[in-house]
């Protein structure tokens, strides 16, 4: 499945233009989940935290019980290289990804010498400012023994993805779990931040919901330009109280949010001056040319 409207994909020592098939129907990966991923992005001509996302995918990989088979740098410079096939103004979704090919004797462990990489780039708009109504989720994070919720894993979509249905089902963008002690986690796709008498909020990473890579930036950004930024545990109650709520992910980066179950939000202030910073940040960085 392609999720934009171009797509260049790097595997075997080659790139390759479109969808390229990578999995055999017996690689360890394709039948027992063990696969990782990560995604970055290009837009404007700059490709902010690349190197980080690079990183994350190896630790992925090894939390997962894998070696990976280039070096978070090799993966970097390949995307770098991908990256330069597309126009330069083209906003593109970069993800390598990491699985088993083979498993251990017992059959349920991945062999973590062999595995195998991908590299997938998909042209693909950042999402404009719009309408954005999150809700309470039924559904909960796992606790981290019974998860490895800090790997970028494929396997943990499963629950994510029913997160975001049931909430689209009752008219809204997105939902946000708790963990198992009833504290606020994260949306089914992104970290979330609320604002109250001026103070940012962010739930405290507690091993139940992956930090962020965007998350950690927009923390130290916001924190450099003055504003207090606090990680804390948030309940639902606290929700309910937030004078605002915006959103970090690698999909759109900083989206504030208009709705939170029936409550309109007055503003969005504190989430477009993330917004802002992020993209001031992006530009200072390495260009993608």
């Amino acid at each position: 499945m392609t999720i934009g409207t171009a797509c260049a994909t790097w595997f075997d020592g080659r790139w390759n233009e479109g969808n390229t098939p990578v999995l055999g129907a017996a690689d360890h990966g394709a039948w027992l989940g063990t696969m990782v991923f990560d995604g970055a992005r290009s837009f404007e001509g700059v490709v902010p935290d690349l190197d980080l996302h690079c990183g994350r995918v190896v630790r992925s990989a090894e939390i997962m019980g894998m070696k990976a088979p280039l070096e978070s740098g090799e993966i970097e410079e390949l995307i770098l290289e991908g990256v330069d096939r597309f126009e330069n103004e083209t906003a593109l979704y970069l993800r390598p990804m990491i699985w088993s090919r083979e498993g251990l004797a017992n059959l349920i462990e991945p062999n973590p010498e062999e595995t195998a990489l991908a590299i997938c780039l998909e042209a693909l708009p950042l999402a404009g400012l719009g309408d954005v109504a999150l809700t309470l989720s039924p559904f909960r994070r796992p606790p981290p023994d019974a998860a490895l919720n800090e790997a970028k894993a494929s396997c943990h979509y499963a629950n994510n993805a029913r997160v975001i249905r049931d909430a689209r089902q009752r008219g809204f963008a997105n939902g946000i779990s708790l963990d198992q002690e009833g504290h606020v986690a994260e949306t089914g796709s992104t970290n979330l931040f609320i604002v109250r008498d001026g103070v940012v909020e962010t739930p405290a990473p507690n091993g139940t919901f992956l930090n962020g890579i965007t998350r950690q930036r927009v923390i130290g950004l916001l924190r450099d330009d003055g504003v207090d930024v606090r990680e804390v545990s948030l309940t639902p109650g606290d929700l309910t109280e937030a004078d605002e709520m915006f959103v970090t992910g690698n999909a759109n980066k900083v989206t504030p949010v208009t709705r939170y179950e029936q409550k309109q939000f007055s503003g969005t202030a504190m989430g477009q001056r993330a917004r802002n910073l992020y993209w001031e940040f992006s530009h200072q960085t390495r260009s993608a040319a």
